[in-house]
């Protein structure tokens, strides 16, 4: 997963008075845990009948097998339909896949979980029970940019706000034109002059959709997805549940809720070890 914190963009430089702060000192002002997320095993005894064991941990080399042949950006990623296992199987399977940093929930039945190997994804529905490898689940992400661009615009603002209706303004303007596949552009809204009532009108005018990310791997980062095409608002959370940093992102799904190819990589070491220990106990 991507380190804390995420690069920052400079918005609008025009914007406020004097000046962006250096990264330097960026970094300064946030109060971060010293702690990132470091790889656990998942916590299981094979206490089930021999038979679901026998089911589970062959799953398991399949997907060791089809992890070690398929490269990260491969067009066709690894993905199984567990529908086929009895639920005792299944059961197997997500105990010794654990559970990992990222969840994703949307407006429909269509659910996903992170398994404790970053870039690892269990999906559920009431007609889906997958297991996928790669950077995000392929139905969740097309579900993401499935939104269409709203047609009714802003409602008039109060006369008594500072920089949320250029900055909506803007937003909205690259919405419009974005493409998927573009670089992420952030707007660091924590740097930004924005009174308390800037937020609440921009919050309300951007939308909220049911599609929302929560990753865990550095405090809480929760990602929620406005009414907007490709437009994110993306928010980090200390262990005692203050906001470090409330930024807008542009991009198809923010960069912290994404597995990177180094993570495909080690999952797959870490997948390897972690079924030779099951053999060996």
């Amino acid at each position: 997963m991507m380190s804390f914190p995420i690069p920052v963009v400079t918005y609008r430089p025009d914007i406020g008075p004097g000046s962006q702060p250096l990264d330097d000192e960026i970094l300064n002002t946030l109060d971060v845990q010293g702690d990132v997320h470091t790889f656990r095993p998942p916590i299981t005894e094979l206490d089930a009948g021999p038979e679901v064991v026998a089911a589970a941990m062959d799953f398991l080399r399949q997907l060791l097998a089809a992890l070690q042949a398929t490269p990260f950006a491969s067009p066709q990623s690894v993905r199984y339909s567990l529908l086929q296992f009895d639920p005792a199987v299944r059961d197997q399977i997500n105990e010794l896949l654990g559970e990992g940093e990222v969840s994703i929930q949307t407006g429909s039945d269509l659910h996903a979980q992170e398994t404790a190997f970053t870039g690892i994804w269990r999906i559920r529905g009431a007609s889906v029970d997958d297991v996928e490898a790669g950077a995000f689940p392929a139905a969740l992400r097309d579900l993401a940019l499935a939104r269409a661009f709203p047609s009714a615009a802003a409602a008039a603002p109060p006369p008594d706000l500072m920089n949320a209706p250029a900055l909506y303004h803007e937003i909205r303007s690259l919405s419009a034109q974005w493409d998927a596949g573009r670089a992420a552009q952030v707007i660091n809204l924590s740097l930004l002059p924005a009174t308390p009532e800037d937020l609440a009108w921009l919050d309300e005018q951007l939308g909220r959709i049911s599609f929302s990310i929560l990753s865990r791997g550095f405090g809480n980062c929760r990602i929620t997805a406005t009414a907007l095409p490709h437009v994110w608002w993306v928010q980090y959370f200390n262990g005692m549940e203050k906001l470090i940093l409330n930024s807008i992102e542009l991009v198809d799904i923010p960069a912290v809720a994404l597995a990177a190819a180094e993570d495909y990589a080690d999952s797959s070491v870490r997948l390897a070890e972690w079924i030779a220990s099951l053999e060996q106990a």
